[in-house]
């Protein structure tokens, strides 16, 4: 009987193996694909049957994620009426390793008549599909990670890993940035990650003049709630006050004003960036709370707690 680590590790070296020789042997027609599909003023058709369907399914998401519209239609289904989702601006990405599934022969039939692109990705040149396609994306035909040939496992990894560098050279010809990509992902923890400052902090700034005297503004601060104070002056912020500040100023601290006491230069954020940055800052200076400013002009109050609370963390 067979050692299950030792099976795992056999497969796991053998597709990548399978990764690094398709990286090494990257189809001719890779750079012209991106070039078709940058230039699309439709979407991109993605389809495949049985587990190159699946692999289908996350190539068309990741482009639709990353910026290039796409679906995937299902090859059968397409035969009986979905062909209609594919237009004249579009092209089709079919995946086939053999190259020959039956389902996949209607929608060929549809893209040459329309003259709809047709890009494939097989490892048999020779096939049906590669033959009649516009673009070929030839993967190295090699041994399945099953040990019995018949299992996708090596060309499924493969033809992921091919999908997932087209959409990558895509967002990068694209200059699709991160707060793009929140576009797409508006909930769970991704939004959260691309949500910005703005979104989470507290307008309502507890407000200080440098002369205020500290009685006065100990109760400003108090009423603000979020132990923090900023002094300012002609709506510049000069510095802040935080609970920290009144611990070391303890010794004559209610004889003296909220510019005595407080932190000149101190750390502040911009309302349009990330929160999930403004984390990062937060936990490498150890601080609960920071004033947000739009320039020299505070604007808000951002507190860890709501950070955490909205899942940026």
């Amino acid at each position: 009987m067979s050692d299950p680590l030792d099976t795992a590790r056999e497969v796991l070296r053998t597709e990548a193996a399978a990764l690094e020789a398709l990286a090494q042997a990257m189809p001719g027609d890779f750079a012209p694909v991106v070039d078709l599909i940058e230039g699309l003023s439709g979407r991109v058709i993605v389809t495949g049957m049985g587990k190159s369907g699946h692999i289908a399914r996350k190539i068309a998401a990741t482009f639709a994620s990353t910026g290039t519209p796409a679906l995937f239609v299902h090859p059968a289904e397409a035969s009986h009426g979905d062909m209609g989702m594919i237009g004249g601006q579009d092209a089709v990405l079919m995946l086939s390793n053999s190259g020959e599934a039956a389902e996949l022969r209607d929608m060929i039939e549809h893209t040459r008549r329309f003259s709809v692109p047709l890009i494939g990705i097989s490892s048999k040149p020779a096939s049906t599909l590669m033959q009649a396609a516009d673009h070929r994306l030839t993967i190295p035909a090699l041994a399945e990670a099953c040990g019995i040939g018949m299992v996708p496992t090596t060309s499924t990894t493969m033809t992921l890993a091919l999908g997932d560098a087209l959409a990558v050279a895509l967002l990068r010809r694209r200059n699709f940035r991160a707060e793009d990509f929140g576009v797409f992902h508006p909930g769970g923890k991704l939004g959260a990650q691309m949500v910005r400052v703005e979104k989470l902090m507290h307008p309502n700034v507890p407000r200080l003049a440098p002369d205020t005297p500290m009685t006065d503004a100990l109760l400003t601060m108090t009423a603000g709630g979020f132990g923090i104070g900023a002094v300012e002056a002609d709506g510049a912020l000069l510095g802040v006050i935080t609970d920290g500040d009144l611990r070391r100023n303890m010794d004559g601290l209610m004889e003296r004003a909220a510019g005595d006491v407080a932190t000149r230069d101190p750390l502040t954020v911009p309302p349009d960036m990330l929160a999930a940055q403004a984390l990062a800052l937060l936990n490498a200076r150890k601080l609960n709370v920071t004033i947000v400013c739009d320039g020299p002009r505070p604007v808000g109050v951002l507190h860890i707690h709501d950070l955490l609370k909205a899942g940026v963390a």
